[in-house]
């Protein structure tokens, strides 16, 4: 019986393009399980959206001499246009500019506010008298008053991971001018989350099943104590606040992100002809999963859940939250402000999509920081993907479409060690594929590692019984060799499917198969094997060598290319 799976994704900012750190951290490992759970049969929904509003996006606005709608639209069409070329499939990639995302949060804020789970509270904000603004909790940098760590800001230290009120920090000062911030006097509203207490520990308690990291930081801000939180800013870019007398203010944008999760399940309901299609992966039995970075872990297991328990208990909570770690940049931290990034519409110009998504993969960041090096991504390339799969892909596929007149050939007999080379395939399959298999259970890199030994043992049985080389004494023994590869590669073809889409897709087509790789295993079955005969499509290399060269070239360009 098929499963119903709800992903959320990270919203990102609309103040920039999107660079490798938030692909790896969130939008490949969410599109992964995606596509995994689709080709099972299962019911996904995977949605996320632009985060279209919020100081940010105000001040990329003056320094471009635009308005913020202006930069949030330019940046969001940018997002679909790098989703539709990396392959992220979204089922509803929308925006938090919508009206419909606006009625929906509206909604929540006012059932929270008359259930008393939001109130007002007259609080000291910080107001830059250089830059005659007040600052967002992100535009105050200090000391963290917890672990000391420099370059803390007001919203959160990625030190320690202390959530923080720009207040606390010591020495703080306005990131955009270096001005010490005057604080002033400011009526705002307060989610309570302190009422939620009890109820979130006795919700985490069974969550053994989480990533280490995810579990730890959540029960230690737990059993530190939840403190309540402003969730309104003095501001004219955002949702207003639909309370009398806050008409110059509006809502804080990390309150009305997480919304983004409900917000675009409706609309994707509306657009799909059943407007209550949303209920049946929000209050129906469902699985709900959250791909985001590290930096948002409070978000997605503290404050989204306590938002949800206080607007409406029949919503589903997140069954999981595998949050990825940071991605670094040839052994640096990641900058967008030094332009110390790879920014994805910048690769995606010169390189094809599957040698990053299979480099972020097998080096995914799940349970500590990973590197991406240039050079890194070249060797992948050249002695993983065009020497070990592609290769193995192209000299069967080739060799066979010129010696059996194109068709899969007929075998004879499978000896020990083709049957052996194909139990060892079917084993790792399930170990991938099965329910709660790796995939199942978000263990992305080792699921991809341990498909690639499938390819590299394929090519040593060739080596071994080479079939290039037999044909002319014993066609039938070359076939049967020959029928054991194909074998592999249909197999191949679909365990890496939600890692190579695109190159799987040709495989898939390659081996004379027809429609999608994941409709084809909902219909069919997951482990298709080619029909003798069947006429097969004449193959093309799969991927490109690179030159070395370029390693050189591209480091060169970091910190200079523009965004």
């Amino acid at each position: 019986m098929s499963e119903r799976i709800f992903i959320g994704v990270a919203w990102p900012y609309a103040d920039g393009p999107l660079h490798l750190g938030h692909i790896a951290g969130a939008y490949l490992p969410a599109d992964i399980f995606a596509r995994y759970h689709r080709a099972r049969g299962n019911q996904v929904l995977m949605v996320s959206g632009s985060d279209q509003h919020g100081t940010p996006i105000t001040i990329k606005a003056e320094q471009a001499g635009k308005t913020p709608a202006e930069i949030a639209t330019r940046y969001h069409q940018q997002f679909l246009e790098s989703w539709q070329k990396l392959g992220i499939s979204f089922d509803l990639f929308t925006a938090t500019g919508t009206e419909n995302h606006a009625q929906v949060t509206q909604d929540i804020f006012l059932t929270l506010l008359n259930k008393g789970y939001i109130y007002r509270n007259t609080v000291s904000q910080p107001f830059c008298p250089q830059c005659k603004r007040f600052l967002a909790d992100r535009y105050v940098e200090g000391t963290c008053p917890y672990c000391r760590a420099a370059g803390a800001r007001g919203d959160q230290c990625d030190a320690c991971g202390k959530p923080l009120n720009a207040a606390e920090l010591i020495d703080y000062q306005c990131r955009l001018c270096g001005t010490t911030p005057q604080f002033q006097d400011s009526e705002h509203f307060f989610l309570k989350l302190s009422a939620f207490e009890d109820q979130l520990l006795a919700w985490v308690k069974d969550k053994n099943y989480w990533r280490q990291n995810v579990l730890n930081f959540t029960r230690r801000y737990l059993e530190e104590g939840l403190r309540d939180r402003a969730i309104t800013r003095d501001i004219d870019w955002g949702i207003p606040i639909p309370v009398k007398g806050f008409e110059k203010k509006r809502i804080y944008v990390w309150f009305e992100a997480v919304i983004g999760y409900l917000s675009a399940s409706k609309e994707w309901a509306k657009s799909s002809g059943d407007e209550d299609g949303w209920r049946k992966f929000w209050q129906e039995e469902v699985k709900s999963y959250y791909f985001i970075g590290k930096d948002n872990i409070p978000f997605h297991t503290i404050i989204w859940p306590a938002m949800l328990m206080g607007y409406d208990d029949k919503l589903n909570l997140p069954y999981d939250v595998p949050a990825n770690e940071f991605l670094t940049i040839e052994g640096s931290k990641l900058s967008t402000s030094r332009n110390w990034a790879v920014w994805v519409p910048d690769y995606l110009s010169r390189y094809d999509p599957d040698p990053l998504r299979y480099l972020l993969s097998i080096n995914m960041p799940e349970t500590g920081d990973a590197d991406f090096s240039w050079r890194e991504f070249i060797r992948r390339n050249n002695d993983e993907l065009v020497a070990t799969y592609g290769n193995l892909v192209n000299r069967v596929l080739t060799f066979v479409y010129r010696n059996f007149d194109g068709c899969v050939p007929a075998y004879d007999e499978i000896d020990g060690r083709g049957n052996e080379l194909i139990n060892m395939a079917d084993s790792v399959f399930n170990t991938i594929f099965a329910d709660n298999g790796l995939l199942y259970n978000c263990n992305f890199k080792q699921a991809l590692k341990m498909a690639m030994t499938v390819a590299q043992e394929t090519n040593r049985y060739l080596d071994e019984k080479s079939p290039w080389k037999i044909i002319k004494e014993d066609k039938q023994a070359a076939a049967d060799s020959l029928y054991v590869a194909l074998g592999i590669i249909s197999r191949l073809k679909t365990m890496l499917y939600p890692f190579l889409p695109f190159s799987s897709q040709k495989v898939h087509e390659y081996l004379g198969f027809e429609g999608k790789v994941e409709d084809y295993a909902q219909k069919k079955a997951l482990k298709p094997l080619p029909e003798p005969g069947q006429r097969l499509q004449k193959p093309q290399p799969l991927f490109s060598k690179l030159d070395e060269a370029l390693v050189e070239e591209e480091t060169v360009r970091l910190g200079s290319a523009g965004n």
